[in-house]
């Protein structure tokens, strides 16, 4: 991340994540905690993020592919860090290498796994692959098996789970697999909905253990459910929006769930101009003024991320002030009717942030595009600068 200013920024401060981890691990209270850093760390940088997280208290880093999680060791994390959504043609030897623990959602992939152990011992110690013994399970590639609930992605269905648990202990006495965690995720859909996939859950781990596999870890829940249904922590919640102190729920905020909101983007006015009444703002004039006024232009638009569906509505701070985006925003600015309220070019314009601190709040931009939290921090383009604080 860059220690400098720019016109466009987003600023990330480590001591929310770390305090919004240490909150969470508290509410949950299971014996690990995963936080989940995928897609850049939903925005905010993934090293930055899981580097953090583990201050706070985490006990293995979340995401969602291999070259996530390679670029993570190559940063210097050393926590375990689980990858679960894989290319149909993907080689796990890298991964392997790097210690890196799999999901498995195919029956293949065991076998898989289990080779790319076989190369990376026979590369590594001179072992011959067909080599077992305490050798062999110590260095064994780690695999978290994902079953299907109900939520209609990828995993495990339950008529594969008697064929993929009896593969699964067979490369285990073999030594050549450990199968360290189960794990599902849910719809969100109801409490009632949720509730029947962790009763599906724990009959796919009671398949399991019938099998012989005893997982250290049993994983299901995100955000939401590490919240409010204690039904599905486990032995630990899979924990994203929540560590960068976001709400998953439409009816608690961020504070009423005591997290704190860890980005703020943020520009510089770029020009200022005083305009007459009738005067039209940017494509299509969808915004003309009423009366004679000043227009402030940000150097931010939908190239960084800034949804062109927030148009007209979203809400930005200046100087303490709150005014609306005025007109379409366009790929690189947008332009804020601002009235007679003193802008200068080079003042900062807070689009969202920790509403505590003054800035609007992400959820107010989300309403404006007409989508979620998370969508809002995690589109924000590379265009725009990281800078961590804190």
């Amino acid at each position: 991340m860059s220690g400098e200013r720019s016109m466009r920024e987003a600023v990330v401060d480590r001591s929310a994540i770390v305090h919004n981890v240490r909150h969470l691990r508290e509410v949950a209270g299971t014996p690990e905690f995963i936080a989940v850093v995928k897609a850049d760390g939903y925005g905010h940088g993934a090293a930055t993020s899981a580097l953090a997280a583990i201050e706070g208290g985490a006990t293995r880093i979340g995401v969602a592919e291999i070259p996530e999680a390679l670029a993570l060791r190559a940063a210097g994390v050393r926590a375990p860090i689980i990858a679960w959504l894989h290319d149909p043609v993907e080689s796990f030897a890298e991964a392997v290498s790097a210690g890196i623990e799999l999901g498995v959602s195919r029956i293949a992939q065991l076998e898989e796994i289990a080779a790319a152990g076989d190369a990376a011992r026979a590369s590594q110690a001179g072992l011959s692959p067909a080599v077992s013994g305490d050798a062999r399970r110590a260095s064994a590639p780690k695999a978290h098996l994902k079953l299907e609930t109900g939520l209609g992605r990828n995993g495990l269905a339950p008529d594969d789970w008697h064929a993929a648990f009896a593969e699964a202990a067979r490369l285990e006495a073999e030594g050549r697999l450990v199968v360290e965690g189960v794990f599902s995720h849910l719809s969100g859909t109801s409490d009632a909905d949720d509730l029947a996939q962790v009763r599906v859950f724990e009959e796919g781990v009671g398949a399991a253990s019938a099998a012989g596999l005893r997982p250290r870890l049993r994983h299901v829940a995100a955000t939401a459910a590490a919240i409010r249904l204690p039904e599905a922590r486990f032995d630990a919640v899979r924990v994203g929006i929540g560590i960068y102190g976001l709400s998953p729920f439409d009816d608690a905020t961020s504070a009423d769930l005591g997290l704190r909101p860890a980005m703020t983007l943020r520009g510089r006015v770029a020009a200022v101009r005083r305009v007459p009444t009738g005067q039209g703002v940017s494509y299509g004039y969808a915004h003309r003024t009423v009366r004679e006024t000043t227009l402030a232009l940000v150097p931010l638009g939908y190239a960084d991320g800034v949804p062109r569906q927030a148009s007209g509505t979203a809400p930005v701070a200046i100087g303490g002030e709150r005014f609306r985006v005025s007109g379409r925003i366009a790929m690189d600015q947008f332009v804020v009717d601002v009235g007679d309220h003193p802008v200068a070019v080079g003042d900062e314009v807070l689009l969202f942030g920790d509403p505590a601190a003054g800035a609007p709040a992400v959820e107010e931009w989300a309403r404006a595009a007409g989508t979620i939290n998370y969508e809002i921090v995690t589109r924000v383009g590379p265009r725009v600068a990281r800078r961590a604080t804190g």
